[in-house]
């Protein structure tokens, strides 16, 4: 860890901010991944990304947004990615520290996306 150069410090190492958001991230990934493999499906890929910023209109109020991913195989159904789509709001409501962080007035935002993997990358 290390305190950041505005603060005072040398800035070399992961700062308070950017650990508190990969744990937010880490946790929000865990569980969707319990959530899809409870759903039985087939996914194929899934990727994470996430950003954090400070609201300008609120002081220090952190935003963090999580940008989930998740790929089905090519002969998934459409109800088999409605259930996808449920599943990365579900693991929103669900995730132990994101539920912490917004009790702390912490704004998560979830844009995910599902699709389909092609004949050729099966």
């Amino acid at each position: 860890m290390a305190i950041p150069e505005s603060s005072g410090g040398t800035g070399e190492g992961a700062e308070p901010k950017g650990l508190l958001v990969s744990s937010a991230a880490a946790c929000y990934s865990m569980t969707l991944v319990a959530m899809l493999e409870a759903r039985k499906l087939n996914v194929t890929g899934l990727t994470m990304n996430t950003e954090a910023t400070n609201s300008k209109e609120e002081g220090f109020k952190i935003i963090i947004i999580h940008y989930p991913h998740i790929i089905l195989s090519a002969d998934a159904t459409e109800d088999q990615i409605q259930s996808a789509n449920r599943a990365i709001v579900a693991a929103d409501k669900a995730y132990a520290i994101g539920n912490m962080l917004k009790k702390a007035d912490v704004q998560i935002d979830i844009e995910g996306k599902v699709s389909i993997s092609s004949k050729e990358e099966n």
